[in-house]
């Protein structure tokens, strides 16, 4: 695949990575000048027709998605290769990682980095969710991290397209059985909360570094996802919080109705662990951070000592003791209700008077929309500071904040922000059926350069503008190309010259013209042998290879010419006498007429001198009649009789499709 262009446009550069299902290319789009990612289908795939129409649909609509923490979709497309037809998806080309490689690199990932990766996650569900696309494969393999930690998810769609037989057809396709849900083992309906429990089994890997099922063969793995419960993950990591042991239980529940409901509620669930930060295991501690109180205890030695003293009974003493033991018990009991009492109201006083703080998330680099809704979500302020050019940033996205990320901050803080113009904009001009050459002046006046593709048409004259990309009166950045595509005329097929001597000159015509040729100059030619209307000579002969459209000369007979009287008073030939009898109409044939024709000879020597011969054949003679050197088309007039033959020789070399003969 290295080297070849798909779609006429991307070029392919090195292979990047490969799948169960496709191997990943990186490409450069040669028309808009940019580094693309192709996702090209394995050979196993490509002749499943039912998966390949599955595909496209899925695909395209994949393509609709906009989202930051989604990979996006250029264009999709089928290339013949080898004989095939193999379809690719066209993606947005980013640096970075898997998450699964991430996992690996690890061993496993702290509860904030799991909290962080998973929102963006949700986030990209959400988003197409709300456009009713289930990803159906979510797993750390179709997870990127790019350089500056931001998630994208990528193959949507392309898990709907694949059949039930996906599963025992490559050793890769096992990693997706160790995401699937229940339903999908089963081969059930899936909806939204398969996403979910997928994400659950993800998170589940972050926080532990160990997926909960695994089996020697993907049916075995599919079935514990059926029949097995899941191991709790604080079994394997106790620093692990009851909170979200309990987020990521709630997403891998068996039954899709015990499960988050929608993602929604999932993303609410972990935003609010993350907003409650350390503060989450207070309740859980609370025993722990009890204060020891002083409280009346009986010594048992005084006790036992006393009792020895007074060895009889005593019914006053008993009685007096006993009041006495009623006493400490009240006392204890008061004890424990003052100290309870003002344990609790000392946590709910607490909870009353503290303001929640949260901690300020990383929006830079963020649209402007994607960043307000996070940080009001939050229970926060948004506030634009002001809007600058920026070199790095695109417009729209947040380029500074003023609260450095993590930090904590009250809610209802106002975190202000700068968003990004972008660069100088300018906008493109309209360039669709202009000159080149005003389309040029056109760009460079607004500081733009210029990529020309050239292509036939029927419609748009050569050399003017048939499409440009980008639209008319797009805003683009100063330096910017805009493509263009540039008219070559109609394309030039061949034809091949047809015989049309020996035809009445209308129905030569016809022929000529039906054959796509165009009928040249018709001149009339007397003829003792051939009748008038009849084509006697036609300028190339029978199976040429021409141009359409290429002007074809004919000559048409007029019958036989009539001769002046010969038989005057006086005519020295009148009685067939004369020198030697050489006017007797034998001999050298002297009484043929004679008549001048126009030659124009077809000289293609590179600009190199050739020389030229013509010799003449007549009454059994041969003769050179002209030679010359010429780098160049010539034209000659050319004497003889009716008959004679001129043969043409370029550097000593005969050229029979030249020859003529006067008629």
């Amino acid at each position: 695949m290295i080297g070849k262009i798909l779609g006429g446009r991307y070029e392919i550069l090195e292979k990047i990575g490969e799948g169960g299902m496709a191997i990943v290319y990186k490409a450069k789009c040669n028309l808009l000048n940019r580094y693309v990612a192709i996702k090209v289908l394995k050979d196993e795939f490509i002749n499943d027709e039912n998966f390949i129409r599955k595909f496209k649909r899925e695909s395209q609509a994949a393509a609709s998605l906009s989202h930051p923490n989604i990979l996006g979709i250029y264009d999709v497309g089928t290339e013949d290769i080898d004989g095939k037809k193999v379809p690719y998806i066209v993606m947005e080309y980013i640096k970075g990682r898997t998450l699964k490689d991430i996992i690996r690199e690890k061993g496993k990932l702290t509860v904030d980095e799991t909290i962080f990766y998973s929102i963006q996650i949700a986030e990209a569900l959400k988003d197409a969710h709300s456009n009713h696309i289930v990803h159906r494969d979510i797993k750390p393999q179709n997870i990127m991290i790019t350089d500056d930690n931001r998630v994208k998810v990528t193959d949507f769609g392309i898990a709907r397209a694949a059949t039930a037989s996906t599963l025992t057809t490559t050793s890769s396709v096992l990693g997706s059985v160790h995401y699937f849900s229940p339903e999908q083992a089963r081969g059930g309906y899936t909806d939204e909360t398969s996403d979910i429990y997928s994400l659950g089994i993800v998170m589940y890997e972050m926080v532990t570094g160990k997926l909960p099922y695994n089996g020697e063969t993907p049916i075995s793995i599919a079935l514990k996802h059926i029949q097995d419960d899941i191991i709790s993950p604080r079994d394997i990591n106790s620093s692990i919080s009851i909170q979200l042991e309990s987020i990521i239980l709630k997403c891998v529940q068996k039954r899709q109705s015990d499960r988050y409901p929608n993602i929604s509620t999932l993303i609410k669930d972990l935003k609010d662990f993350k907003s409650l930060g350390k503060n989450t295991n207070m309740v859980d501690n609370m025993d722990n951070e009890s204060p020891t109180i002083l409280i009346p205890t009986i010594n048992p030695e005084e006790e036992a000592k006393n009792n020895k003293v007074n060895n009889k009974p005593n019914k006053k003493t008993d009685k007096k003791n006993d009041g006495g033991t009623k006493v400490v018990l009240s006392a204890i009991l008061l004890a424990f209700l003052l100290v309870s009492g003002m344990f609790f109201g000392y946590f709910k006083l607490k909870e009353l008077l503290m303001v929640k703080e949260v901690a300020v998330p990383n929006i830079v680099g963020m649209e402007e929309e994607q960043a307000k809704e996070e940080i009001e979500e939050l229970g926060l302020k948004f506030s634009i500071k002001s809007r600058e050019k920026s070199e790095e940033y695109a417009a729209g996205e947040i380029i500074w904040q003023s609260i450095e990320p993590s930090t904590k901050v009250k809610e209802g803080y106002t975190i202000e922000v700068i968003i990004s113009e972008g660069k100088d904009l300018v906008r493109v001009p309209s360039l669709i059926n202009k000159s080149l050459e005003e389309a040029e002046r056109l760009l460079e006046e607004k500081g733009l350069l210029i990529e020309i593709t050239y292509r036939n048409s029927d419609t748009t004259p050569e050399g003017y503008i048939i499409k440009q990309e980008p639209e008319p009166f797009t805003s683009l950045e100063s330096g910017s190309k805009v493509n263009v595509i540039v008219s070559q005329g109609e394309e030039v097929k061949k034809v091949i010259m047809i015989n049309v001597k020996g035809l009445n000159i209308i129905d030569a015509k016809n022929r000529i013209l039906s054959a796509g040729l165009e009928i040249g100059n018709v001149v009339p030619q007397p003829s003792d042998s051939v009748e008038k209307d009849i084509v006697i000579w036609q300028e190339y002969e029978q199976g040429t290879e021409l141009e359409t459209k290429t002007s074809v000369d004919l000559y048409v007979s007029t019958g036989p010419e009539k001769k002046p009287d010969t038989n005057k008073p006086g005519d020295n030939n009148s009685n067939g006498g004369g020198n030697n009898g050489s006017n007797n109409g034998t001999g050298n044939g002297a009484n043929k007429e004679e008549k001048t024709i126009t030659m124009e000879i077809p000289i293609s020597s590179d600009g190199e001198e050739i020389e030229v011969k013509l010799v003449r054949k007549q009454n059994g003679k041969t003769e050179e009649i002209y030679k010359g050197n010429h780098s160049g088309n010539i034209t000659l007039s050319i004497k003889g009789q009716i008959g004679a033959q001129i043969d043409v020789y370029f550097d000593g070399v005969h050229q029979p499709e030249l020859t003529k003969k006067i008629k």
